[in-house]
């Protein structure tokens, strides 16, 4: 992030590998953000309204979220931050398996600000995360609280 600021980033995502990938790619560009995960939508859900065991967390600049997690999907997660006026400046990256042309639509329709959809192989996989890396963690102004 611009500025000197550590950009802080929520991955949220239920395959342990997505998470170490994407996070081990953010990291290898010089960029260094402070990348934290969660694993479904409720555990989302209690990192960015700061509840529970979250209670001292630093809200994220940018938000990655997948759509299909467990608990709580990606797009009732989508649609909690957009509607909150507390979250809603929170930029999310939508980042599925999905290519439904019904899902981008409704992902756009509750507020996503960008919708990616993840490659199926190793090396388009680093290379979309870089590219997504790039735009929101070095050219995009991301505002902090």
């Amino acid at each position: 992030m611009k500025g000197g600021k550590t950009c802080q980033v929520l991955l949220v995502d239920d395959n342990p590998a997505d998470l170490d990938l994407f996070r081990d790619v953010l990291s290898s560009d010089g960029r260094e953000p402070d990348v934290n995960t969660a694993g479904d939508g409720e555990e989302a859900i209690a990192f960015l309204l700061r509840s529970g065991k979250f209670q001292h967390a630093t809200r994220p600049d940018l938000v990655i979220l997948d759509l299909n997690l467990p608990r709580r999907d990606g797009r009732s997660v989508l649609s909690h931050v957009k509607s909150n006026p507390e979250l809603r400046r929170i930029p999310i990256v939508v980042f599925t398996t999905s290519i439904s042309g019904k899902d981008i639509a409704d992902c756009y329709a509750l507020g996503a600000n960008c919708y990616v959809s993840k490659p199926g192989c190793l090396e388009d996989f680093r290379s979309t995360v870089q590219s997504i890396g790039h735009f929101w963690l070095g050219v995009a102004r991301l505002g902090a609280e």
